[in-house]
C-alpha cells in the first residue's frame, strides 16, 4: 500500500511538473530555429547605396533594439548581403538565406525588377517580405503576395503627389526620361495616368539604362519634343547624374522646359547641393523634420550614421518594428500567421501614424507634396524640404479593388 502511494505521488509530481513546464516549452516552440532572423538586402555599393544601404541596417538595428535584441525569448539577429542590383544574385539570396541560412524575414530591396524576384521566392516560401525600396506597384497588384508589405511608397502614389501637383501649376505637356526596368516603366504609366487624368498630355518618351553615366542624348530627345516637363523616371544615382547634367547641358535656362524628379530622396538633394536641385517639386513618406517625434528618431539615426535618413531607411525601421510587434501578438514566426496579425495591426510609430495594411500587402499612409528650398531659406545642413501638403494615404495609394492583386480580401 504505502509502495503504491509513494509511487501515485512520484507520478502526481511528475504529471506537474511537465504541465507546467509546458507552456515554457510551448512557448519555446512556437519560433522557428533559435533566432528570429532577418537579412536587410539592397544595394550596398551601386547607385541605390546611399538611399538605403547601410542605413536601412542601421534602422532595422534601431527596431530591434526597441525589443531588447530579442523576441519570445530568443534574440533577434540582423545580416545583410548586396543583390547588386540583379535579379538573379538577389532572389538566389532570398533562397539560400531562407532554406539554409534559416532567415525568416527579408527587408528592404530597392530595384523593383529584383523586388519583384525575391517576391517570388518569398511567397513560395511563406516567409515575410518588408519592401521599403522598391517601387512599382505591380507589388502589391498583379504580383501580390500574402506575405509581402509594401511600405514606405509606390509609383501611383509619386505620380498622384508630384505629376498631378505639376500639371495643376501648368506643366500640361510630359516628355519621360525613364530607367530601362521595372520600376521605371510603372513609374511612367503611373504618371502618365495621373497626368492625363489631370488634363495633361505625354508628347514621349526615351527609356536609358540603368546607371546611365552620359544622359545628352536623352536630354537632346527632350529638348527636341517641346514638352514644357521632363519627367525623370529614375532614382538614385541616375537621378543625381541626369539632373547635374540637365543643368550642365542648359536644358531648363530658356525658361521653357522644367524639371520632374519623379522619385527624389533627400540623399539625392544632399549629394547635388541646394543650388542645383532648388524649387524640385518631390513626393515623399517621410521627413526628418517634420516634427518633434521624427526629429528625435533622426537625430538617434544620425548619431550612428552621419546622415539624416531617407524615407526608405525610416521605413526599414517602421516595418520591421511592425513585423517584430506582430510575431510578439502571434506568439510565432510563423510567416503566415504573423503576415495576417499584421494586417490586424495600427501602424502608429514616427513613420506613420494610424497606418492601416490592405489585404495585399499596402500599407496605407499620408504622403508629403515638398519643395526642396533655395540656399537662402535653408537654416543649415538637412534643412532641404519645405512641405506644401500632406497627401491623404486613402488618397495615395489605390485601394485593394483597385490595385489588381487577386488575393482574398
Amino acid at each position: 500500500m504505502i509502495a503504491r502511494l509513494l509511487a501515485g505521488a512520484a507520478l502526481a509530481a511528475l504529471t506537474i511538473g511537465v504541465m507546467s513546464a509546458g507552456p515554457a516549452m510551448a512557448q519555446q516552440g512556437k519560433l522557428s530555429g533559435d533566432t528570429v532572423k532577418i537579412g536587410v538586402l539592397n544595394d550596398r555599393s551601386g547607385l541605390y547605396a546611399d538611399l538605403g544601404g547601410e542605413g536601412s541596417a542601421i534602422a532595422a538595428r534601431m527596431a530591434a533594439e526597441e525589443f531588447g535584441n530579442k523576441i519570445l525569448g530568443k534574440p533577434i539577429e540582423i545580416i545583410t548581403a548586396d543583390h547588386q542590383n540583379k535579379p538573379d544574385i538577389g532572389s538566389n539570396l532570398a533562397r539560400q538565406w531562407i532554406d539554409q541560412d534559416g532567415v525568416d524575414a527579408i527587408v528592404d530591396v530597392p530595384n523593383s525588377g529584383v523586388a519583384l524576384a525575391v517576391q517570388e521566392v518569398t511567397k513560395e516560401k511563406k516567409k515575410i517580405f518588408l519592401m521599403e525600396g522598391p517601387a512599382t506597384s505591380r507589388l502589391t497588384g498583379d504580383a501580390c503576395s500574402p506575405t509581402g508589405f509594401h511600405w514606405a511608397y509606390d509609383t501611383r502614389a509619386l505620380a498622384v503627389g508630384t505629376g498631378q501637383a505639376i500639371v495643376k501649376e501648368g506643366g500640361d505637356s510630359w516628355f519621360f526620361i525613364t530607367a530601362d526596368y521595372a520600376f521605371g516603366h510603372q513609374l511612367e504609366a503611373d504618371t502618365s495616368a495621373e497626368v492625363k487624368k489631370a488634363g495633361g498630355k505625354i508628347v514621349g518618351s526615351v527609356k536609358a539604362p540603368l546607371n546611365t553615366a552620359d544622359f545628352s542624348s536623352f536630354l537632346l530627345q527632350a529638348q527636341a519634343s517641346g514638352a514644357k516637363i521632363v519627367g525623370l523616371a529614375n532614382a538614385g544615382g541616375d537621378t543625381i547624374t541626369s539632373i547635374k547634367q540637365s543643368s550642365e547641358f542648359g536644358l531648363t535656362q530658356s525658361g521653357q522646359q522644367k524639371l520632374a524628379g519623379l522619385l527624389i530622396f533627400l540623399s539625392d538633394v544632399h549629394a547635388l547641393g541646394l543650388q542645383v536641385a532648388q524649387d524640385l517639386v518631390l513626393t515623399t513618406g517621410f521627413y526628418w523634420d517634420r516634427d518633434d517625434e521624427t526629429r528625435a528618431w533622426s537625430k538617434k539615426f544620425f548619431d550612428r550614421y552621419g546622415k539624416m535618413p531617407t524615407m526608405v531607411q525610416a521605413g526599414s525601421y517602421s516595418a520591421v518594428r511592425h513585423y517584430l510587434k506582430a510575431i510578439e501578438a502571434a506568439g510565432t514566426d510563423d510567416g503566415l500567421t504573423v503576415a495576417a496579425k499584421m494586417k490586424e495591426m495600427p501602424v502608429n510609430d514616427m513613420f506613420a501614424k494610424n497606418g492601416t495594411i490592405l489585404p495585399n500587402g499596402r500599407m496605407v499612409h499620408d504622403m508629403y507634396l515638398a519643395r526642396v528650398k533655395k540656399p537662402s531659406e535653408s537654416k543649415g545642413a538637412w534643412d532641404y524640404y519645405q512641405i506644401l501638403r500632406t497627401i491623404p494615404g486613402k488618397e495615395a495609394f489605390a485601394t485593394f479593388e483597385e490595385s489588381g492583386c487577386k488575393l482574398p480580401k
